[in-house]
């Protein structure tokens, strides 16, 4: 059962609530849809911006000002599911200052049209190009099936906006990645990337480098966006862990007088009973005495002991038609600020990506779900800002180890997907990094507050623009970025950077639970390894830059998170500057900030203290023996990552590392050259015999 040291969040967030992010100007244009529209005139434009940021009326001011002003001809929107589609409904912008309004015929939404999106809304696509009409909306499927019948050609001098972009991947097996690539390559169309996540659960890359180089990019962080609500605070994460069946002990992290939206887990994982039915009635059978059906909506009637009745919708039931009257009861736009409409949203597949229920302040998921970019979506959920709601949370519920499991392995994938799911929330919810090298001619820059103390000549320094949300860190040693794509990847795509690197499995199983491990294997071969993948284009000298600066964010972001827990965790309110000052007494209190102490500091061990807290001591000893059996001595690339960067170590110090040295890191490049010439000693030996052993 679950018992009360399981119920630590890993992550717990404040923040200053000052408004600016729900302020809107005189165009009736909030802070981030303002930024988006300074950038109207680029032919390709991402938007990375965090749910309930206002990405689709952003996009109505920007395709309307294409349409009027830019000489564009049509404009096609397109979103991953018909759900969404109701995002980009009429809206009347001049009533709030813009100089015109936002008007799409109900014909051309072809999301709320019947039939198949390979047939009929596919040949409506083609009359809409041949038309005078303005504006189209549907889906990923629509428009795929569209391209391959008419061509990319027919979709000239028009503007093509993509909602939930992270749907994309350079993978040539993603088709809507592989038109997007056509499109680019033709240049003859305008296209607008719209996502709250720019990363894939897949760690597959969305755009190919030298695409992704073309488009401009606008951020807003989710640290801006929550910094500025006027009503939620706080927001923490946790992944809890139960043993037997969830339904047993969901109501030891389930409280029914919070908003929740519950995420029961898919048939085919373990945590599932394989009734997703029973599931869903055992839950309302906890919550209390079944009162019967809501006629008008669908919900189901439940008393509490205290005499409360629950609403609770559920989308789980097989029946289509009982299934659609809830999903249209949610979506009634009468009832969108009715806080009282519904209490609880039970899911499998549904109320995720584009699902707007404003009042919902807990986001509890049983089970791990299919990615990384799916629980950000999640989360997504409990984010918004409304009258009253000043705390949110999400839960990820995990069936923890049980000793007689014949499936471990598949139960350490998913404690290892929780964790890293959690690293990276970590790093979504953080201001915004800029670091600066530290040498003689530093200073402080406008803007910034260095603290109490404010800025010192003789230290690293830490300023905290609280405009803008920026943090800035001073680190000797450290290399910069040379040219314009790397810079903007130190500025933009470190989230993304990271997000790759903690997906990483055999990275997360060594940081996790090899104790032998030396640190900078990990942030040096490992993260150094992705860059190269991830950024072939880069010269050694700007792939070793984002690699400092990634790994820089993800460390210093889990040093300051240890300050945080010091001082009370998410049992007392802290400070929303909690990060902040997090990081400033972790750069004072070491006796120098510079590039190699932050390489030597394990990226998981926070994480790793977290977990220990979460689950019981036989359970990690489980599951270090299940990752201690699968690990290997040096693999070759390994081994080569190695020498590479003991090649730089006897650049740097005019020696060789020695296998015999007492520091670890230096030991472990020495036993990397080691085992390359081993390796390279059996391929000669090999090619010697004819290819192989005689």
């Amino acid at each position: 059962m679950t018992n009360g040291n399981k119920l630590t969040p890993s992550v717990s967030v404040s923040y200053a609530r000052n408004g600016n992010s729900t302020k809107a100007n005189e165009l009736g244009m909030r802070p981030m849809q303002e930024r988006a529209y300074e950038r109207r005139g680029e032919q390709y434009l991402l938007i990375k911006s965090p749910p309930a940021s206002g990405k689709s009326r952003a996009l109505m001011f920007i395709a309307l000002d294409k349409l009027q002003n830019q000489g564009l001809k049509q404009a096609i929107i397109v979103v991953p599911e018909k759900s969404i589609g109701s995002s980009f409904n009429d809206e009347p912008l001049s009533q709030f200052g813009f100089w015109a309004d936002w008007s799409v015929e109900p014909k051309w939404n072809l999301c709320n049209a019947p039939g198949a999106d390979n047939g009929g809304k596919v040949n409506s696509v083609g009359v809409f190009l041949e038309s005078d009409n303005k504006v189209l909306v549907c889906t990923h499927a629509t428009f795929r099936f569209a391209i391959d019948k008419f061509g990319v050609e027919a979709f000239d001098n028009r503007l093509i906006a993509v909602d939930e972009f992270h749907h994309v991947s350079a993978n040539p097996d993603n088709k809507l990645g592989l038109h997007l690539a056509q499109f680019i390559a033709r240049d003859r169309v305008h296209i607008v990337a719209m996502t709250g996540s720019y990363f894939r659960g897949d760690a597959e890359a969305v755009l190919s480098p030298q695409d992704e180089s073309k488009f401009d990019t606008v951020t807003y962080t989710y640290y801006e966006q929550l910094n500025g609500y006027e009503y939620l605070k706080q927001l923490d994460i946790g992944y809890f862990f139960y043993s037997g069946s969830y339904t047993e002990d969901i109501l030891k992290v389930l409280n029914p007088t919070e908003k929740t939206i519950i995420h029961i887990p898919n048939v085919n994982s373990r945590e599932s009973t394989k009734d997703k039915i029973r599931e869903v009635e055992h839950i309302i059978e906890e919550l209390g005495e079944w009162q019967g059906t809501d006629p008008t909506t669908g919900f189901q009637l439940v008393k509490m002991s205290d005499g409360r009745i629950l609403r609770i919708a559920d989308l789980v039931d097989n029946d289509p038609t009982k299934r659609d009257r809830v999903s249209a009861a949610l979506k009634d736009p009468a009832h969108k600020n009715n806080r009282e409409h519904v209490d609880i949203i039970i899911a499998l597949g549904m109320a995720k990506e584009g699902f707007d229920w404003i009042w919902c302040e807990h986001a509890l998921t049983v089970g791990y779900r299919a990615s990384l970019t799916e629980i950000v979506q999640i989360i997504g959920r409990a984010t918004r800002d409304a009258p009253g709601k000043t705390i949110a949370r999400f839960t990820n519920l995990i069936a923890e180890l049980d000793a007689s499991e014949q499936a471990v392995t598949e139960a350490v994938n998913d404690t290892l997907k929780a964790i890293a799911a959690s690293l990276l929330m970590e790093q979504v919810l953080a201001p915004r990094f800029e670091f600066k090298p530290k040498n003689p001619a530093s200073g402080p820059v406008q803007g910034f507050d260095y603290g109490d103390d404010g800025y010192n000549p003789g230290k690293c320094n830490v300023g905290f623009n609280h405009e803008t949300g920026q943090l800035q860190i001073e680190i000797k040693g450290l290399s910069e970025p040379k040219s314009e794509e790397a810079a903007r990847i130190c500025r933009e795509d470190l989230n993304e950077v990271i997000a790759t690197f903690v997906q990483d499995k055999t990275t997360i199983e060594r940081g996790l639970f090899d104790p032998e491990m030396v640190p900078e294997e990990l942030t040096q071969v490992r993260m150094g390894k992705i860059i190269k993948e991830k950024y072939p284009d880069l010269d050694l000298e700007d792939q070793e830059a984002v690699r400092q600066h990634a790994i820089a964010a993800l460390n210093l972001t889990q040093q300051a998170k240890q300050t945080v827990l010091d001082t009370g965790g998410s049992s007392q309110p802290v400070a929303n500057t909690a990060l902040i000052d997090g990081v400033r007494k972790f750069v004072m209190d070491v006796r120098e900030l510079d590039v190699d102490l932050i390489d030597r500091i394990n990226p998981f061990s926070e994480a790793y203290a977290i977990l220990a807290k979460s689950v019981s001591e036989d359970s990690l000893k489980q599951v270090a023996a299940v990752i201690a059996a699968k690990r290997v001595s040096i693999s070759y690339e390994e081994a080569r990552a190695l020498a590479e960067r003991a090649l730089q170590f006897k650049k740097d110090r005019g020696r060789l590392p020695d296998i015999n040295a007492q520091d670890p890191w230096e030991k472990r490049m020495a036993e990397g050259i080691a085992a390359l010439k081993r390796y390279r000693a059996q391929q000669n030996f090999t090619e010697g015999n004819g290819g192989g052993y005689k």
